[in-house]
């Protein structure tokens, strides 16, 4: 970023404006290395005049803020994140225990069919053996 009239030079972008109204830019073509200064390589020496100071200042502030941003916003997206996964795993849990509540009540029905066709079953053979052995004795009468 370099101190800069944002009229002067038109390949730059304004990154922050200090408390003396300079405008702090990103250069978007190689600067050079006297003019150009980075959070990460910040040089203060007794050249250093308080225009500059104050500009740097501003940059170091507006890197933070950005960075705070940028973790606040990973946080929340970390927090959606978790929810979606609680989210899914209670609605998974849910559709386990539906498909297992229909299987349930399948078998149930199908249980009480059978035992309603077994029935049905021992009551048409007792008839019959009550029919046989009623058309016997009928017989036996007629002898």
């Amino acid at each position: 970023a370099t101190e800069q009239d944002s009229g002067a030079n038109s390949t730059q972008e304004v990154f922050a404006t200090d408390a003396g109204g300079f405008e702090w830019q990103i250069t978007t073509t190689n600067a050079a290395a006297s003019t150009a200064y980075s959070v990460s390589n910040l040089v203060i020496s007794d050249t250093t005049t308080p225009t500059q100071l104050a500009g740097m200042l501003s940059m170091v502030d507006a890197a933070l803020e950005t960075m705070t941003s940028a973790a606040a916003d990973l946080g929340s997206i970390g927090m959606r994140i978790e929810l979606q996964e609680e989210f899914v795993s209670k609605l998974t849990d849910s559709i386990d225990s539906g498909v297992g509540r229909l299987v349930d009540a399948d078998m149930n029905e199908e249980s009480t069919r059978l035992k309603a066709l077994q029935t049905q079953q021992q009551l048409a053979i007792q008839a019959l053996s009550i029919a046989n052995s009623a058309s016997e004795s009928i017989l036996t009468l007629f002898r």
